[in-house]
């Protein structure tokens, strides 16, 4: 398949010979997403995009990560429009409350989601509520079709097959898509290439760390350290995914 705009980086996440293509894909769509809210282009400026960071707000993870970015004003700008947002529906939120009228042994069931309080369903739904996260989802969509699209078309089977396998998250979210996506055959072609694949991966990583381990035992203080000096986040990052090492992405 000729190489088109929407595959090079995924190629590319497969050319950076890492542990897990998918989490090098992830990991620059959310980057690419911290420095389009507070990166020099200034996007928080824009009121269409203003209005949807208003509305939605961010989760504590991404909160995190745009404090460490490092854009006093940029946050602060964000933060001061968000806060109207919320304190206008705080307001009406608790101008429409009224406590609910239960007996003792009402106290001691297990309510069902449509009998929540309203003010905890409100403050629960603006807890999950993200613009970053929700961006997040639909690029890494997209970039899973393009995975199995390229799969399909036959680009990506040398690749997979040289690369270090998936952490365990995204070989599991592969082998799922695997029978929505493929049909009998390519399902079939496919296990045993990532199979073979993952097992390979996992005894590899599962060896760096055992010999980082033995390093630290006197009689082999002199020994080569082999590929184990980085063991420990390959060896967290191929059980959980992400980049246990990474410094924060910064402006």
């Amino acid at each position: 398949m000729e190489e088109k705009l929407y595959t090079i980086p995924l190629t590319e996440a497969f050319e950076a010979d890492d542990e897990c293509a998918l989490c090098n894909v992830q990991r620059r769509i959310e980057n690419d997403l911290l420095d389009f809210v507070l990166g020099s282009a200034s996007s928080y400026m824009e009121s269409d995009v203003r209005a949807m960071t208003d509305k939605e707000g961010f989760c504590k993870a991404h909160f995190k990560k745009m404090f460490d970015y490092g854009n006093t004003l940029g946050n602060g700008w964000i933060l001061k429009t968000h806060f109207e947002q919320i304190n206008y529906e705080l307001k009406n939120q608790i101008k429409m409350f009224a406590p609910s009228k239960t007996s003792f042994m009402d106290r001691f069931k297990k309510k069902e989601a449509d009998g929540e309080n309203p003010i905890a369903r409100w403050a629960r739904q603006r807890d999950k509520s993200c613009y970053i996260c929700k961006r997040f989802d639909e690029t890494y969509s997209r970039y899973l079709d393009t995975f199995f699209h390229m799969y399909k078309e036959g680009t990506l089977h040398n690749m997979i097959e040289k690369s270090k396998g998936f952490c365990l998250h995204h070989f599991g979210e592969l082998c799922g898509m695997a029978d929505i996506r493929l049909n009998g055959k390519q399902r079939e072609e496919f296990y045993s290439l990532i199979f073979n694949v993952m097992k390979d991966a996992m005894e590899r990583v599962s060896e760096d760390v055992s010999w980082l381990v033995e390093k630290f035992d006197y009689k082999n203080s002199d020994a080569d350290w082999k590929n184990s000096k980085d063991a420990i986040q390959r060896g967290m990052q191929k059980l959980r995914g992400g980049y246990p090492a990474d410094s924060p992405h910064k402006k």
